[in-house]
């Protein structure tokens, strides 16, 4: 058979088979945000009450807002605790990023994100210099070990906040419930982090909108990225922040300087394999900048990312930059 006409064969089947099925969807809250399933099945019956229990069993390990949960038993203490598959897979994956990014990315910083009233307790003031010196003593990814099932602290005082992966845990866990059920088709949003297979009720690759800041006219305020089995994740310093002064304070802190970002940069998107990839390396990326963060994903091309910044230039005006093929990926 001629590839175009296997092509289109294979096309129609696979239109067949989308159009068979229906489209479910639900959506709720959740981890202190939104959440949104789409999926084609044959069975019409939802999958909600598994989602949500997914969810709680991932807060009951990683959330820093249940006062019983696994990261807070940790926290707490001065040595460790025994993890359970969640933590372990995430523990696993950000220090394998830590690693990756020379401790850009690093889920020690939970002393430095209450310091600067970005952790569950809030507040709206920049810390004081010798506060930061004092956090940064107990921050550093190599200060933990992985020891059997057990994660332990290498010094009393060190602490963890996944949030900066959370979610895109999250995403993939609910698009593995998905894939065991059976599901090939789907699309799942958690507070902005996505992960996609497949295609849509329409057979073609479901879309996700990239938004621009208002005021540059020279550009559409959205863009469209094609999920193909991948996964998108944002950080931007627009979403959690303060002013002081002349200087806005964004809540991604840098784990070497204890600072909390102040830069030209409003937002990374970053396209991976999976959600946790996408949602931790945007962590790093926001930080290093357009510059340092594109040169950074060009050489490492087996990390399989690709990203879209936008920023302010000298001149105000904003601006976008982003990896060969992003739009296509």
């Amino acid at each position: 058979m001629h590839r175009f006409s296997f092509f289109f064969f294979f096309s129609m089947l696979m239109m067949n088979a989308t159009h068979s099925q229906r489209l479910v969807a639900f959506e709720g809250q959740a981890q202190g945000t939104y959440y949104i399933v789409k999926y084609l099945s044959d069975d019409t019956a939802t999958l909600q009450p598994a989602v949500e229990q997914l969810f709680t069993d991932i807060d009951h390990s990683l959330s820093l807002w249940d006062p019983h949960s696994l990261i807070n038993q940790f926290n707490n203490n001065d040595r460790g605790v025994p993890m359970d598959a969640h933590m372990r897979y995430v523990l696993e994956k950000s220090l394998a990023v830590s690693a990756q990014t020379n401790g850009a990315f690093d889920i020690t910083v939970k002393p430095l994100v209450d310091l600067w009233g970005f952790g569950v307790v809030r507040h709206q003031r920049k810390p004081t210099t010798d506060s930061i010196r004092k956090a940064l003593r107990v921050t550093g990814y190599k200060l933990l070990q992985l020891k059997g099932d057990s994660l332990l602290k290498r010094k009393p005082g060190v602490q963890i906040d996944c949030n900066g992966v959370a979610q895109g845990y999250t995403t993939d866990c609910v698009a593995r419930l998905l894939e065991q059920r059976g599901i090939q088709h789907y699309l799942v949003d958690v507070g902005g982090e996505l992960r996609a297979k497949g295609v849509n009720a329409k057979g073609k690759p479901w879309s996700v909108g990239v938004e621009r800041p208002s005021g540059n006219t020279s550009l559409p305020a959205q863009s469209l990225v094609y999920l193909k089995n991948n996964a998108v994740a944002t950080s931007g310093n627009y979403r959690r922040f303060f002013d002081e002064g002349k200087t806005r304070y964004a809540h991604t802190i840098n784990p070497q300087t204890g600072i909390a970002l102040h830069s030209n940069v409003i937002s990374v998107t970053v396209v991976a394999d999976d959600c946790i990839t996408a949602d931790a390396f945007d962590n790093a990326l926001i930080l290093w900048g357009p510059v340092k963060g594109l040169q950074f994903i060009r050489q490492h091309p087996g990390l399989h990312l690709a990203a879209c910044y936008i920023f302010t230039d000298k001149a105000g005006k904003t601006q976008e930059v982003f990896t060969e093929g992003f739009f296509d990926k």
